[in-house]
């Protein structure tokens, strides 16, 4: 096979990388740089669209450098992204109108309520598989026209453009000349209907949001863009885009109904593939898209957790007793118990099952005899008890029950989480020797969009690098899970005002 290389721009919460691939689905170099988090006001998430590009280039010339290559030499661009990241700029001069509104920040909290209090929760459920919650962009856009006076000014006049952060990219990578979303990305806003496949105009009346705003939706894979020869000097095929967790899914060939990934990243994500077939959730599990392709939908079902990763970074940056996320692993497995402590990481509130927005972390069990290791072990414990509650509802409701789960994301490195998080599912654990596989899913599509793979040279390509297996008795087992289920119990008390 000839030599080709594919850049995968996996644009994340906290930080930015590209990663080079080769034909062989290998990484050639990498490279990453974090960027600024921005927090105005108590539960707002803030980031500069401007820094998220200009950390983007400087980590793709760099990856090239390092690498010893050229724009030139690259076949084809994979972008991932931060999901429902919300952006709105000015088409004519392509500045931000303000800043980006992260899928974390609860600030369009009061918008939602709304919705909810006027009737509309099951109307959108029903249209777009999703909740009517801050999480997602719609509400966000909203928030743009209620705050922002240029932002109704720019519609009027047909000079206003929303994106998710692919499209903010996509945009600036094309100098202006694309404005596009793939299906998967267009799943999380809110106002696409993931079964009719469009912007949903009772949604978007609702919402007063103009659909002169929106991209235009296209295939998670195939020759959509081209980069302007302004940015890199030669015209580069972008051929695969995804929402960070579809392309997860994807670069853990999670192609078959019933396969299910976990990625631990700045939240927690786990979805499994429910094939053409979408399947609809009566107790908080999303209905999503899982990529388009080739003229066919495949669609997932999706629990999502906020803070999994996010939680250590506090450790790190707000608690300063730890100097990096590695050594958490190390300082978990310093104790021999998590000595009755148990952290609930709620700081925007609770995902699935519970979509508790009001809720806060808390920790529970405090003693005399606690020290900086127990703190982060209960830590990374929260981790693993919030990926259990996801998987029970999952199985549950999709009556499959889960023998293997597919792990990646940063925090899948860590040896204590996995095999702790084997324990207390009872389940294997495999983790694949990529395991940054949200840059893997877009290298994966980019390659499929070019021709150069089909779907069955990424199956045989996957590796493992290596497998948790169960070793925790059933009784310690059950024990730690019901614990975990009090101290979440406690958690949603202390958040309802009314009653207590």
């Amino acid at each position: 096979m000839e030599k080709q290389f594919i850049a995968s721009i996996d644009q994340g919460t906290t930080s930015s990388r590209v990663i080079i691939f080769n034909e062989k689905g290998l990484v050639v170099s990498s490279q990453s740089k974090e960027f600024r988090q921005y927090f105005p006001k108590p539960g707002h998430v803030l980031h500069d669209a401007n820094e998220i590009w200009d950390s983007v280039m400087y980590c793709f010339k760099n990856a090239l450098k390092k690498a010893n290559l050229d724009f030139k030499d690259i076949s084809a661009i994979g972008i991932t992204n931060q999901r429902e990241t919300t952006v709105m700029w000015n088409k004519i001069t392509g500045q931000p109108i303000y800043k980006a509104i992260v899928w974390q920040s609860s600030q369009t909290q009061a918008i939602s309520d709304q919705l909810v209090d006027e009737g509309y929760q099951d109307l959108f459920k029903e249209k777009t598989g999703l909740l009517i919650n801050p999480y997602f962009s719609a509400t966000k856009i909203r928030w743009y026209f209620e705050n922002i006076k240029e932002a109704k000014e720019l519609a009027d006049d047909h000079k206003l453009a929303f994106g998710t952060i692919d499209s903010w990219l996509i945009w600036k990578l094309t100098n202006g000349e694309k404005h596009i979303t793939d299906y998967s990305n267009a799943s999380r806003t809110l106002i696409y209907n993931i079964y009719d496949l469009k912007w949903d105009d009772e949604l978007l009346d609702i919402l007063e949001i103009p659909k002169t705003i929106l991209p235009e939706v296209v295939s998670s894979s195939g020759v959509n863009a081209y980069t302007s020869e302004k940015i890199t000097g030669v015209k580069i095929p972008i051929s695969g885009i995804a929402g960070d967790q579809q392309a997860a899914l994807f670069g853990q060939t999670c192609f078959n109904k019933g396969d299910a990934k976990n990625t631990y990243g700045t939240g927690c994500f786990l979805l499994m593939n429910t094939g053409e077939s979408p399947k609809k959730s009566k107790n908080g599990l999303l209905t999503t898209i899982a990529w388009g392709m080739n003229d066919k939908i495949e669609y997932a079902i999706e629990g999502s957790i906020f803070v999994a990763g996010s939680a250590v970074q506090w450790l790190r940056d707000g608690l300063s007793i730890i100097k990096s996320a590695e050594e958490t692993e190390t300082l978990a497995q310093q104790t021999k118990s998590n000595l009755g402590v148990y952290f609930v990481p709620a700081f925007v509130g609770l995902g699935t099952p519970y979509w508790v927005e009001e809720a806060r972390g808390s920790f529970f069990g405090i003693t005399r005899g606690v020290t900086k290791n127990h703190i982060v072990r209960a830590t990374l414990e929260a981790i693993a008890y919030q990926t259990k509650d996801v998987i029970n509802l999952m199985e549950e409701e999709t009556g499959i029950t889960l023998k293997i789960l597919k792990v990646d994301g940063g925090a899948s490195n860590n040896n204590f989480l996995m095999q702790f998080q084997s324990d207390i599912l009872n389940n294997v654990i495999r983790r694949p020797k990529i395991f940054e596989t949200t840059a893997l899913g877009a290298c994966y599509l980019a390659g499929i969009g070019i021709k150069l793979w089909k779907k069955d040279d990424l199956i045989n390509m996957w590796n493992l690098d290596q497998s948790f297996n169960p070793v925790m008795k059933d009784k310690e087992r059950n024990e730690l899970y019901r614990n975990w289920q009090r101290a979440l119990r406690a958690c949603v008390a202390f958040a309802d005002k009314e009653n207590y």
